[in-house]
């Protein structure tokens, strides 16, 4: 009678063993893709954000000069560059699980071109819609960093009216509201 007792919980214990061991194998193998698509909707998401971007920034050049607008953009991984020097906007995730596009092969959604290239432990997938007018940051012509946050960035974007030189471009202000 007691040799049946202990077999009982010998039993329980291997069972026990072996569904938490088929658990851990079914989270090893569908956890990377799990991560794969939550980086793909990250991607995803901020390429819809960078269309809401350029489409204010296309209105404010519509509406000529003086023309202002606010515009939000939310980011949970990843980089934003407004560049004022090479006149783009630039989005870039560093450790992405995904292979978003061919890679090292920039393809194009709308105006906005994407470049994944491969690495090792992960890959950089790249956002960048180029402007022929001239793009500045609060006012100059300087590359602004922007990281990721819980909360999204407001931005004010204004026409700044005609530049006067060599070539003359609109000229686009960027400039960060505060929270």
């Amino acid at each position: 009678m007691l040799n049946k007792k202990g077999q009982i919980w010998v039993e329980t214990v291997i069972y026990t063993l072996i569904g938490l061991v088929l658990i851990g194998i079914v989270l090893a193998l569908l956890t990377p893709k799990i991560n794969e698509i939550k980086d793909k909707s990250i991607v995803d998401q901020t390429i819809d954000a960078m269309k809401v971007f350029d489409s204010k920034i296309s209105e404010i050049v519509e509406g000529g000069a003086g023309n202002v607008r606010n515009v939000e953009f939310g980011m949970k991984r990843g980089s934003l560059y407004v560049d004022g020097v090479n006149d783009l906007v630039m989005y870039e995730m560093e450790d992405s699980r995904v292979i978003y596009s061919e890679p090292s092969v920039a393809s194009n959604v709308g105006r906005i071109s994407v470049l994944t290239e491969e690495g090792s432990i992960g890959h950089r997938v790249t956002l960048t819609i180029n402007y022929d007018f001239d793009l500045k940051v609060n006012g100059v012509d300087e590359e602004k960093k922007f990281t990721a946050a819980p909360v999204p960035y407001r931005f004010s974007v204004s026409h700044g009216g005609f530049s006067v030189g060599s070539e003359t471009r609109e000229i686009i202000n960027i400039v960060e509201l505060g929270q």
